[in-house]
């Protein structure tokens, strides 16, 4: 028998979720391995990348039964992506997990892509986050491009690939 999963509650970004936000993503960044991201944010940065820059479309978080930032998922213009596209960037909590918190961000996002008139969704994932390939091709997502040994910051080639998520019904 499964354990019962916690409530996960799903709603906009705002300013006050920021440091817990930060907290997050610096945790993912210092692990390394899960995210083209290789700079840690401080507060005014990650608040005008994710909540307020002229990139920024949408953004919302899960919260867990504390009320605490479980994870955040964010919808951004991209130039290089076709017309009614936009760009998605997704981060769970790594501790504790939160099983359940990507279904239900992208459950609020992909329906807020829906009623605003985005019509396919981009990931771009690094070929060696296997959780994030295998998190956005539950979602939905299709692999549509490959961009191969794109370098991190120390040189190492890694390749980056695109998958897509048409958002209508």
């Amino acid at each position: 028998m499964r354990p019962e999963r916690s409530a996960i509650a799903t709603r906009p970004a705002s300013s006050v979720h920021v440091p817990q936000m930060c907290d997050l993503l610096n945790e993912i960044i210092e692990i390394g391995g899960t995210t083209a991201l290789e700079t840690p944010f401080d507060h005014d940065t990650l608040a005008r990348a994710y909540l307020s820059g002229e990139d920024h479309i949408s953004c919302f978080v899960a919260l867990d039964e504390a009320g605490d930032v479980a994870g955040f998922q964010a919808l951004l213009r991209h130039d290089g992506l076709p017309q009614g596209w936009a760009d998605i960037a997704t981060f769970a909590r790594v501790r504790p997990k939160l099983p359940g918190v990507g279904a239900a961000l992208f459950a609020a996002t992909r329906g807020f892509a829906r009623a605003t008139g985005i019509i396919a969704i981009n990931a771009t994932i690094r070929a060696d986050n296997t959780g994030g390939l295998s998190y956005y091709e539950k979602m939905g997502f299709e692999i549509y491009a490959v961009e191969k040994g794109r370098p991190l910051r120390d040189g190492t080639p890694v390749d980056r690939i695109s998958k897509k998520c048409v958002t209508e019904a």
